[in-house]
């Protein structure tokens, strides 16, 4: 695991949390941010679904930024929050903000996606009620598996986006000088978004970069990434550190 040299691309706090973690198991990173977390202006259509938050059996938060941005929201317009609603994450790091914040929260013991949400059963128990409904918490654009799933079992899902993803500002060779000043092996993205900035930021260097070692979070990225043109995808089965951990002793580092 030790001969991996990886390319961190996650929001600026994820990315040293991650580094942190890797330079305890000896794991050489760099990081390069390739998202920037820009919360969205509070607008009538997010104050409307705030206010009738009762409605949701569930309420699903897909990301850490979601559920800070959510809780915000819930301070403000719900000193108690509904009783008898669940919550739920795709992860153990979102879902850990929202159980410390006191609400009854559940997510997946293995697998940081919506299928392992899907196959959860206390999802599928809080799901069990006359017109199922569910709001998803969430930036713009993501996890329309998750809802089109959902619509197919007959649930009605409403999102309540709180936030957009942005590239940070680079000069056009950076990712290509970067792979090559630090002799770096693999490339790590979170998200399909971060993968699609990867490619943007890559742009004529994408042909070389693509035969690294990319580590993704879920299968639909993993595909994302094969259409692409990536040589050699890692589906890591979750966004966290452990499960990069997991696939990095998996997958013995390239050999020069």
């Amino acid at each position: 695991m030790t001969g991996w040299r990886l390319l961190l691309t996650r929001p600026v706090e994820e990315c040293e949390a991650l580094a942190a973690t890797l330079a305890e198991q000896q794991v050489f990173s760099s990081s390069m941010p390739l998202l920037t977390i820009e919360p969205l202006a509070e607008s009538p259509e997010q104050r409307g679904i705030i206010l009738e938050l009762d409605r949701y059996c569930a309420v699903v938060v897909v990301s850490k930024p979601a559920a800070r941005l959510g809780l915000d929201l819930l301070d403000r317009y719900w000193p108690q929050p509904p009783a008898g609603q669940r919550w739920f994450s795709v992860g153990s790091a979102t879902g850990a903000l929202l159980d410390a914040y006191g609400l009854p929260t559940a997510w997946p013991a293995s697998g940081d996606d919506s299928e392992a949400l899907l196959s959860l059963s206390a999802f599928s128990d809080a799901l069990a009620v006359a017109d199922p409904k569910v709001l998803i918490m969430r930036g713009e654009g993501g996890r329309e598996f998750l809802a089109e799933r959902l619509r197919g079992q007959g649930v009605a899902v409403d999102y309540l986006e709180l936030y957009r993803r942005c590239l940070p500002e680079y000069p056009a060779d950076a990712l290509a000088r970067r792979v090559e000043a630090e002799c770096l092996n693999g490339l790590v993205v979170s998200s399909g978004q971060g993968l699609e900035n990867l490619q943007r930021l890559a742009g004529d260097a994408w042909a070389d970069l693509a035969h690294l070692t990319l580590f993704v979070p879920s299968p639909r990225v993993a595909e994302q990434a094969i259409e692409a043109g990536a040589k050699n995808v890692v589906d890591c089965r979750g966004a966290s550190a452990a499960a990069l951990l997991a696939a990095l002793r998996q997958h013995p580092a390239p050999t020069l």
